[in-house]
This record gives structure tokens, C-alpha cells and sequence, in this order.
């Protein structure tokens, strides 16, 4: 999917030490991954490039991501099972996000936990 290919992009570049990576095709929900990921710190600015195809997206790489996936089938979680999900895919307990599309967009874990809502599980990066 254009997701998963994404995050895997920015792995392997993470690991080769470079700066900049060129995502394609983007998306909306790239974008706001993306989104959650630069609010939190993992990844620098990025720019869209509209070519009038699938698009393309910059990222400035500032070397904090470890790891980042999709979670497919995008599966449902509850408020009550987060702690599960947590569990099974974070490193440890005060480290790493979940991202996930709720009724009131795409956010992480914590976001949700303030707004009391679950959703569907898009992936992680920690």
C-alpha cells in the first residue's frame, strides 16, 4: 500500500544516515501521518510536490526514527484494549506512538486517550 511503502522508505533511509527522502505517491493519509510524526518530533519539515500524478512528497530526516509500520488489516481498537496494542508493538512503556484514524481524524494513542475515542489502527513509530 502507499502508506506502508512510505514508512518503509523513510526506515531504509534513516538507516543509511541521510537527510532527505523522496516519498512516492503520496496521499492524504501519508500526509497526516507525516503530520503526527513532525508534531512529535520524529521527522523535520516535509514539502508536497504536485506533479499532477500521484504526487510526491520531500522529508528532512533529523535521524530519531527507529522503526516505523502500518498495521494491515487496519483492525479496531477500543479505548480499553489500547494498553494491549501498546504492549504488542511499542518497545516500551513511555516510548513510541501509535498512529490511529479515529471519528475525529488521524492521531496517536495518547491524542485518542484525551479525546476518549477509539478507532482504527493505522501503524506505529517509535
Amino acid at each position: 500500500s502507499v502508506l506502508s511503502n512510505a514508512l518503509k522508505s523513510i526506515v531504509n533511509a534513516e538507516k543509511r544516515g541521510k537527510r532527505q527522502v523522496l516519498l512516492r505517491p503520496s496521499s492524504k493519509v501519508v500526509v497526516k501521518f507525516l503530520q503526527v510524526m513532525m508534531k512529535k518530533g520524529y521527522i523535520g519539515e516535509f514539502e508536497i510536490v504536485d506533479d499532477r500524478r500521484g504526487g510526491k512528497i520531500v522529508v528532512n530526516l533529523i535521524g530519531r526514527v527507529n522503526k516505523c509500520g502500518v498495521i494491515s488489516p487496519r483492525f479496531d481498537v477500543k479505548l480499553g484494549d489500547f494498553e494491549q496494542w501498546i504492549n504488542n508493538l511499542l518497545p516500551a512503556r513511555q516510548f513510541g506512538h501509535i498512529v490511529l484514524t479515529t471519528s475525529y481524524g488521524i492521531m496517536d494513542h495518547e491524542q485518542a486517550r484525551l479525546r476518549e475515542t477509539g478507532g482504527k489502527i493505522l501503524g506505529y513509530f517509535y
